[in-house]
């Protein structure tokens, strides 16, 4: 029985096409013609974004009664890679405010109905810190707090943000994530970064909100794999663990940054002749030749490992199995290295690609800078994310709200 289940959890994935990516692919030239201003501007400019809205890429994780397409998530990452590689900072926003309808399809049927009920392109940003106080009142929370690093905010109609729930010691007791409408929230600009500048990832401010109950979902219950939108929204995709689903989106930019570098810096070099070091094709030197081979390797080690384990967690889900806590572990693992993998290849290409590759507004000093800046996210803490899969490893219990 077991075997048939998978035989057709590999069906029903395989059978059907990526038409987003199809129809983002007619976008590259645009996004990366614009990518310098992007980058100078400090804002994905909106004409892109509203590109991408008609190219589907934000309902891809949406729920089909919402209008959305609840995609194989792997095409979903792939998508992110390609927009990523001709500019990180609009595949980065592409990614981020992307992932969130697969979030809020996990919240109550009414927060659903609230976001998409008149508008089922609306979009959701993000600051998931704990950093907002949630003071239980009558039918929810009075919710104050100010948030950092909230991509493509100036985007969003609603806001996920985190917030500890105060008890009446002034203790917190639990820890929630919820949603925000556009009215309850101000955007102040505060984004000048090296990297990403693009991303315009600008501070979030709560006042005394009122959040209603059916806005707010219990982090632990998240870990759990419990959500109060399963119950309308039962397909495979909204059975996946956040901290699978989430980082990757954080990762898959990153390695579409280093996958975009790698073919301008493939373009730029092949006919490049040295004015030092002998003189000579760039191209006929071997170490060049090594560097190229060692950069296309962990590039394609990456994209490899994280594409086999999103896959597998979703055909468990296809399946109706447990995802094993194994597996899970897994995939925080890989997808750290993933980040590793992918800034080692930038780091090489950068350092091979001589003094042009300082000038700035060049594919490969911003693939540089921008990929730098999205390994420090906390997604990306590597050290975290392997001491939890060795934890696992030997036997021990591992709590995180990122697994």
């Amino acid at each position: 029985m077991d075997g048939y289940a998978r035989t057709n959890a590999t069906m029903e994935i395989d059978t059907m096409s990526n038409e987003v990516l199809e129809a983002v692919r007619a976008l590259l030239p645009v996004i990366a013609e614009r990518a310098r201003a992007t980058d100078e501007d400090r804002g994905v400019p909106a004409e892109t974004v509203q590109a991408l809205v008609e190219a589907g890429v934000f309902r891809m994780l949406q729920p089909k009664r919402y209008g959305g397409a609840e995609s194989d998530p792997v095409w979903f990452f792939e998508v992110v890679r390609e927009i990523s590689g001709v500019c990180g900072s609009t595949g980065w926003v592409a990614s981020v405010l992307g992932v969130h309808p697969w979030h809020v399809g996990l919240f109550d049927e009414a927060a659903q109905d609230e976001v998409w009920g008149d508008d089922q392109d609306a979009l959701v940003a993000s600051s998931y810190a704990p950093v907002g106080r949630l003071t239980p009142v009558e039918g929810g929370y009075e919710l104050t707090g100010r948030w950092r690093f909230s991509s493509g905010c100036e985007h969003a109609s609603w806001v996920l943000v985190g917030g500890l729930v105060v008890g009446a010691q002034g203790r917190p007791v639990d820890f929630m994530t919820v949603l925000v409408p556009r009215s309850d929230f101000l955007i102040e600009d505060v984004w000048d970064v090296i990297g990403l500048r693009g991303t315009a990832s600008n501070d979030v401010i709560v006042e005394r909100a009122f959040v209603p109950e059916h806005r707010t979902m219990r982090n632990y219950d998240q870990a759990q794999l419990r959500g109060p939108g399963q119950k309308v929204n039962s397909g495979p995709l909204y059975r996946m663990p956040f901290g699978s689903v989430f980082t990757t989106a954080i990762t898959a930019p990153v390695i579409g940054m280093a996958a975009g570098c790698y073919r301008s810096y493939v373009t730029a070099m092949r006919d490049r002749v040295r004015l030092s070091l002998g003189g000579g094709r760039f191209a006929e030197d071997q170490f060049a030749q090594v560097a190229v081979a060692r950069a296309a390797s962990e590039i394609d080690a990456a994209i490899l490992q994280t594409d086999r384990n999103v896959r597998e967690v979703y055909e468990h889900a296809v399946r109706g199995e447990r995802i094993p806590m194994e597996l899970r572990l897994r995939v925080r693992r890989d997808q750290v290295r993933a980040t590793e993998r992918a800034l080692e290849a930038i780091d090489i290409l950068f350092k091979t690609a001589g003094g042009n590759s300082l000038r700035r507004g060049n594919p490969i000093e911003r693939a540089w800078r921008d990929a730098h800046a999205g390994s420090v996210h906390v997604a990306n803490d590597v050290e975290r994310a392997l001491a939890m899969y060795g934890k696992g490893e030997f036997g021990l219990t591992v709590e995180d709200n990122l697994v």
